[in-house]
């Protein structure tokens, strides 16, 4: 039963994680990355919020210890770093560019966890990285030129998602220490406040106060996606192997193309589509796959890497 749940609570994570930027291209027409990323750190941080204090575990800089709050402020500019630079890539590329991309955070962590924590590869780990990286290189099919022989839009967004997916490999290694002191509730939350406060003095009102009916809709579902996804992702973590969940929410891209076809279908007005051909969707199931060995090679090691995932 357990695993059902642990299964079922995963894969809605990668719906979740899937349809986000199909819904982020609404917003990013009219409201700046920073804005966009504060709303949805206001959001998190007030349902984290109200959570936590109706269990009474509302947590407070005391917890930590001077050279852990220091991660946390690595901590909080890796996972904001994260959020920034991936609108920025999605705001250059299509949506399914961004999440098949994105897929090499896990990977990174995997070798972050090597480099820092003296961790072993399992030889899965390394047939699906390499797997991976042969999956990106079919998925760019149409544009390898391109990509490598001027620095253009769609260059300098492949390079704000491997950015991104950097970002977010740094604020991964640096959670697990803090972790050791805090529960992952009051962890996010004092991330996600701090985030809200830094980018404070960096938002847009005014725009805010001009989106359509539309926009608004599309940045609601950006911030409920950002709670019930990491939600379900944080309860699937307790019930079931961080392995099998990885693997699961690898799937990701698969509902992302899933849902731009829908999107170009429902709102041809909003949605372009990405004209993709055959190869570079099977270079995206490559990546997939890729990612879902890789991460169930961690069930074959001697030890294990931490089982986070993709934030966005």
């Amino acid at each position: 039963m357990r695993a059902w749940l642990g299964f079922w609570l995963s894969l809605l994570t990668a719906v979740m994680w899937g349809m986000l930027p199909v819904a982020m291209v609404l917003v990013l027409g009219k409201l700046d990355v920073i804005s966009i990323t504060w709303a949805r750190f206001v959001f998190a941080t007030l349902c984290v919020g109200l959570l936590l204090r109706q269990r009474k575990q509302l947590p407070t800089l005391q917890l930590l210890d001077s050279s852990r709050r220091w991660l946390l402020l690595v901590a909080v500019l890796g996972l904001l770093g994260n959020f920034l630079l991936y609108l920025i890539g999605l705001d250059l590329l299509n949506p399914e560019a961004t999440q098949t991309i994105i897929q090499v955070a896990p990977i990174v962590l995997l070798f972050g966890s090597v480099w820092f924590n003296g961790e072993r590869l399992a030889p899965l780990e390394w047939g699906g990285a390499l797997l991976l990286m042969l999956g990106l290189v079919l998925f760019f099919n149409q544009k390898l030129a391109g990509l490598f022989s001027a620095l253009g839009g769609e260059t300098l967004g492949v390079l704000s998602m491997l950015a991104a997916a950097l970002s977010w490999s740094i604020y991964g290694l640096v959670q697990k220490k803090l972790l050791q002191q805090l529960s992952s509730l009051q962890l996010t939350f004092m991330i996600y406040a701090a985030g809200a406060v830094v980018l404070l003095v960096f938002i847009s009102p005014h725009a805010m106060l001009q989106l359509s009916l539309v926009q608004y809709s599309a940045l609601l579902f950006c911030c409920l996606n950002m709670v019930i996804g990491y939600g379900a992702f944080t309860e699937a973590m307790q019930v079931w192997q961080a392995a099998k969940v990885s693997a699961v929410i690898a799937l990701a891209p698969v509902f992302t193309i899933l849902s731009m076809k829908v999107a170009v279908w429902a709102m041809p007005a909003h949605f372009v589509s990405s004209q993709l051909n055959a190869l570079a969707y099977a270079g995206a199931l490559v990546v997939v796959a890729g990612s879902m060995l890789a991460a169930l090679g961690k069930l074959t090691g001697k030890k294990k890497v931490p089982g986070d995932c993709v934030s966005k």
